[in-house]
């Protein structure tokens, strides 16, 4: 866990303190759990419930002896309590504690996430709503496309973000399972009532099947869902960095006063949000290789997978949680330049409408490829004169490209004027903008 990328309100709820409790948790509803189910008895299992806790250093010291951190953790425990002690930690094993005190922590989590993912939603749509019919170009492989709107761009960033919740929904069902089933899951030593009382004192449910532990598929989807978030929130910042490049210019993250973006260059502002985001996505993606090789153990469980998961689980919460809200703030304060997208909009002379003048003329009774074969030598007419550092427009406003058309004695043979000229109108590629909102928002 690096501390620059990380808030206390998830860091601590995987502290050692954090860990603890949920080991402590765990052993206390067993405790309840035995007493309901009569092998402790009501005086042992409230003096249990009152005197056990746990010395952070205590343990440590112990561990030293022990080589072993659950039996430091009971021995530290047990220190705090009498006779009745010897009811801690009662046919169970070191997998049924921790596993289960796992779920409760990466739950608890997962809900934390979830509330960041809300809030990330809300700030979309807010800014989705805003720029609705901000008219920009569209692109595809970097080259101008289409006209499109930048509330159109927000809308898909809303509705992949809320397809990323739902696998984090689902990633929390399949995660709230516990299991107190024994050293080989047999449950030689205790009853399937146990299991179940102890994971309804715990909100969990309990696992159908288990071994030693709880199978780490279900670790691995917990994992994957937030990758696949990342790569979401990624595909967010990798545009906000496109369109805060000079050459493009349409939007940019926030520069607050007294910032400084280069120690060598004072004009420059930076899309270093962004970038960061970039990166923590890189980390967050690259948790899932060994949380699925964390699936393969031997036989009924060995501890291959404990050390990776004291990395993966709390660095993927804590970043993902950090990155995030960083993203929510990045795009409430996002500048947006729609003078600049108009302007990038009208860059080639008015080629974005050549798809509009391609399906006029199969109208007209042109076959598609003849169709095709007029729009392209205009449009690469236009392309070349671009490229001699011709204006887009001419003096009366018009583009290149509609000059271009009008010209074409083939074209004008089919087409008539108004309907050229009707073909350029930016309505045409907004008239359903308001249902695709009403689809995605609702």
């Amino acid at each position: 866990m690096v501390q620059r990328y990380s808030r206390e309100i998830m860091a601590k709820k995987w502290d050692l303190k954090a860990k603890y409790d949920a080991w402590l948790k765990v052993e206390l509803a067993a405790v309840k759990a035995w007493n309901k189910l009569g092998i402790i008895n009501d005086t042992d299992c409230k003096k249990i419930l009152e005197n056990a806790k746990f010395d952070i250093n205590r343990i440590d010291e112990i561990e030293k002896t022990t080589k072993h951190d659950v039996i430091a953790f009971l021995t530290n425990v047990s220190e705090n309590l009498g006779e009745e002690g010897r009811f801690l930690h009662y046919a169970m094993t070191s997998s049924d504690c921790i596993d289960t005190a796992v779920a409760l922590q990466i739950k608890e989590s997962l809900e934390l996430i979830l509330e960041d993912i809300e809030q990330l939603l809300d700030v979309i749509k807010k800014r989705a709503l805003e720029h609705k019919n901000t008219l920009m170009v569209g692109r595809s492989h970097g080259i101008h496309g289409e006209p499109i709107t930048f509330g159109l761009v927000m809308a898909i960033w809303y509705d992949e973000i809320k397809n990323a919740k739902e696998l984090l929904l689902h990633a929390k069902e399949v995660i709230s399972y516990g299991k107190i089933s024994g050293a080989m899951g047999n449950f030689a030593h205790a009853p399937l009532e146990f299991e179940e009382e102890v994971c309804k004192i715990l909100n969990l449910k309990p696992a159908p099947v288990s071994n030693q532990i709880i199978q780490r598929d279900r670790y691995a989807q917990v994992i994957s869902a937030i990758a696949i978030l990342a790569s979401s929130c990624e595909q967010i910042a990798v545009a906000i960095r496109h369109f805060q490049r000079t050459e493009v210019y349409e939007a940019e993250e926030y520069f607050s006063q007294g910032q400084k973006g280069s120690s060598a260059m004072p004009h420059k502002r930076n899309p270093v949000l962004s970038e960061n985001i970039t990166g923590l996505c890189r980390i967050l993606r690259s948790f899932v290789t060994p949380a699925l090789e964390n699936v393969a153990l031997w036989h009924e469980r060995d501890i291959s997978h404990s050390s990776v998961e004291r990395f993966i689980l709390p660095d993927a919460f804590i970043t993902a949680d950090f990155m995030l809200n960083r993203l929510k703030d990045l795009i409430d304060n996002l500048l947006v330049y729609p003078k600049n997208m108009m302007k990038n909009l009208n860059l080639t002379g008015g080629l974005v409408f050549s798809g509009r003048v391609l399906l006029e003329l199969p109208l007209k009774g042109l076959s598609r490829e003849e169709a095709y074969k007029i729009v392209q030598r205009n449009a690469m007419k236009v392309w070349n004169d671009l490229q001699d550092g011709k204006s887009a427009l001419n003096e009366k406003n018009e583009s290149l490209f509609l000059i271009a058309l009008l010209n074409d004695e083939d074209l004008r043979s089919k087409l008539k004027e108004e309907d050229v000229r009707k073909c350029f109108d930016y309505s045409y590629y907004t008239k359903n903008i308001d249902a695709i909102f009403a689809r995605t928002f609702k």
